[in-house]
């Protein structure tokens, strides 16, 4: 049943690319077998395609016997290919075969969430201008380089790095001099990044009316990241001209990864986090039974009602017990409906229910979580995701569970 409905996704890549209609070298199955090596190992694509060619174990896993190695390449595509949805389907069918067997109990559950990074690097105005002017003067010089169109401007990518260092290197000096050079530097690396950004948008104007499909193809990508380019210049530039304070929802964070926020949760060491937060729900088994990915950063308060809907559309019944951190606490009426749905609402709404006997026990059951999240993020990566936009954020989220739950009921059944 899992692998009818990954090949769902991965069929494309399977089909016979001949007029005779040869069969395809790799499987569903193989490519989807080789992405969980690459998941559960923490190997990017390349150093996946070597290990599973290096190791026999991991050739009779992949079912790979008899073939040649899966190129890093095809890889890539299979990954990109199983939508987030798919994922979260195969962990849920999982999950009820376990329930089913046995082996996994959905009486008795604990949640939590946690931050996922996206891989970008500190976010400042004068980093995300420059981040937009690199680009631009790249794309714009490969463009140019085909010798259709010209372009009038000049880049100077050089002279924006140096005025970045500057920026960043002395942007906190307590000197009023240098603090006027910080200012005039930062209103230059804004003006011009704004010059580049209007030379991109007619360049692509003129290629567009020039009908040369090659140039428009290669300039596709580079059109969709401008939108963003505008925004970060927009928003540099009436915080160092106008002197404007913006809510976070309307802050570019990064250039490459634009859907991702800015989390506070006040942990010690990284009170600010770059991502996404991930909601995870667990048995006693330690078996994830549920995860949900948001793309718009909630209230942990707001989540407890979500986690028992999603339970019950999954799994048909709600559970006798629920334990969570004081942060899922809802407000009083939604708390009291839902202490009526439940055997034991573990979840304390101020610091004296820490004193109650059966709450204590339930906190000290839910404190298991934490170690589950600190094993996703070492083992299988999930304390910062590499892979490119919101789509393959959730896919390796997804993935990851899906790895962490068969590493569970592997032992499950071995022990």
């Amino acid at each position: 049943m899992i692998l009818d409905r990954v090949h769902r996704d991965l069929g494309k890549l399977c089909k016979a690319t001949t007029k005779r209609g040869r069969k395809p070298i790799f499987t569903s199955e193989n490519l989807f077998r080789a992405i969980l090596v690459m998941q559960r190992e923490g190997l990017d694509y390349r150093e996946a395609s070597v290990r599973i060619a290096e190791s026999e174990t991991l050739q009779n896993f992949c079912r790979l016997i008899k073939k040649p190695t899966i190129d890093f390449t095809l890889l890539n595509k299979a990954f990109c290919a199983i939508e987030p949805a798919t994922l979260e389907l195969i962990n849920q069918m999982l999950g009820l075969q376990a329930v089913e067997d046995g082996v996994v109990t959905i009486e008795h559950l604990r949640t939590d969430t946690t931050v996922t990074e996206s891989n970008i690097h500190w976010p400042t105005d004068s980093s995300l201008l420059w981040d937009a002017y690199r680009v631009i003067a790249r794309e714009i010089t490969r463009a140019r380089a085909l010798g259709r169109i010209p372009c009038v401007m000049r880049f100077h990518p050089k002279k924006i790095k140096n005025l970045d260092f500057f920026i960043a290197r002395y942007a906190g000096s307590s000197t009023r001099s240098r603090k006027r050079q910080v200012v005039r530097a930062a209103k230059t690396i804004i003006e011009r990044t704004e010059k580049a950004i209007e030379a991109a948008e007619d360049f692509i104007q003129r290629a567009k009316a020039s009908g040369d499909l090659e140039l428009i193809a290669s300039l596709e990508r580079f059109e969709s990241l401008l939108p963003v380019m505008r925004q970060a210049a927009s928003v540099a530039r009436r915080r160092a001209f106008h002197k404007e304070n913006f809510p976070n929802d309307e802050k570019v964070f990064s250039i490459f990864e634009p859907h991702a926020e800015l989390i506070m949760r006040g942990r010690r060491g990284k009170p600010i986090e770059f991502g996404h937060k991930v909601l995870l729900t667990q048995s006693r088994e330690k078996f994830i039974t549920d995860y949900l990915v948001l793309e718009e950063n909630r209230s942990d308060s707001q989540l407890l009602q979500t986690t028992l809907e999603r339970h019950v559309d999954k799994y048909g019944r709600m559970p006798e017990t629920i334990a969570g951190d004081m942060g899922f606490c809802p407000d009083e009426d939604e708390y009291e409906e839902i202490k009526e749905q439940l055997e034991f609402l573990g979840v304390p709404r101020r610091t004296r229910d820490f004193g109650d006997k059966m709450m204590a026990i339930w906190q000290q059951w839910r404190a298991g979580i934490e170690g589950t999240i600190s094993y996703l993020k070492r083992a299988f990566r999930l304390a910062r995701c590499c892979f490119r936009g919101f789509k393959n954020f959730a896919s390796a989220v997804g993935s990851a569970v899906f790895c962490h739950n068969l590493t569970v009921l592997a032992k499950l059944e071995s022990g």
